[in-house]
């Protein structure tokens, strides 16, 4: 069921993910946050993983909490994700893009893995459609302290110097910047949380010559209107250790269009 020999790349403004006819399904997830911590979630992910009959799984960035380079998948939290992609991989195509948690995913882990790393954004050609595909973060224009920081981390300069520190003190800077992360967003209701950027969604858009945009971060799974003819479809975090905050949605697409499927 692989799609590997015959899913291409071709540059334009934003590159494309071209499914062949041969395609009969598509998923997209997002924003499981797997750590060693979060027990009950990877397993919920391996089990997806293992029962999906999709031809290819797009994940559209964080699924790990934090990733701090591709030297730490030979570690035993990261190993044993590997593996799991790795097995994954040899009957559904994956495709990954980063999130601003695991920005720092590379070829290497890609690779091992057996996924294909995507642009962001990135536009998937399927079944006679043409969607953008994001992680999101981008778009979210008036979290002004967080583009700020996305900045910083995103230059190739940083991440050139960080990844020539020793992996426990990258380890060290995750958890401070994931503690600077939950105190920024202690105390904001979820309602004033930074949403997505409706205009500069839709310039995007009109350039991939697309109208429906797919994307996380957010962690406000829905599906909404952008302007007349556009829409979004938000896709859901995934929470399997908090009894209080179960959830988990994958996102199906097939020739009658996209529709939601909640996990359990």
């Amino acid at each position: 069921r692989s799609l590997k020999s015959v899913v291409h790349l071709r540059p334009s403004r934003f590159r494309e993910w071209v499914a062949p006819a041969s395609c009969e399904s598509i998923e997209f997830i997002s924003d499981l946050h797997l750590a060693p911590q979060t027990p009950r979630t990877l397993d919920a992910w391996e089990r997806y993983l293992v029962t999906t009959r999709a031809d290819a799984v797009f994940i559209l960035g964080d699924l790990f909490d934090s990733w701090v380079g591709d030297d730490s998948r030979f570690e035993a939290f990261e190993a044993h994700c590997v593996s799991v992609l790795a097995r994954a991989s040899a009957t559904t195509s994956l495709a990954f893009m980063v999130g601003n948690r695991d920005f720092l995913v590379g070829t290497a882990m890609c690779q091992a893995s057996g996924m294909q790393l995507l642009s962001d954004p990135t536009v998937l050609v399927a079944f006679a459609q043409r969607i953008l595909l994001s992680h999101g973060d981008a778009l979210c224009l008036a979290d002004t302290e967080y583009q700020q920081l996305r900045t910083m981390v995103r230059n190739p300069e940083w991440q050139r110097d960080l990844l020539a520190w020793p992996l426990e003190q990258r380890r060290e800077l995750a958890r401070e910047l994931r503690a600077a992360s939950t105190q920024h967003s202690a105390g904001r209701n979820r309602d004033e949380w930074a949403d997505i950027d409706f205009p500069l969604a839709i310039n995007w858009l009109d350039q991939a010559n697309s109208k429906t945009l797919i994307h996380g971060h957010t962690h406000r799974p829905a599906t909404d209107p952008l302007a007349r003819g556009y829409r979004r479809h938000v896709l859901s975090d995934w929470s399997f250790d908090d009894p209080q905050a179960e959830r988990a949605e994958v996102l199906r697409l097939d020739a009658s269009g996209l529709q939601r499927h909640r996990l359990t």
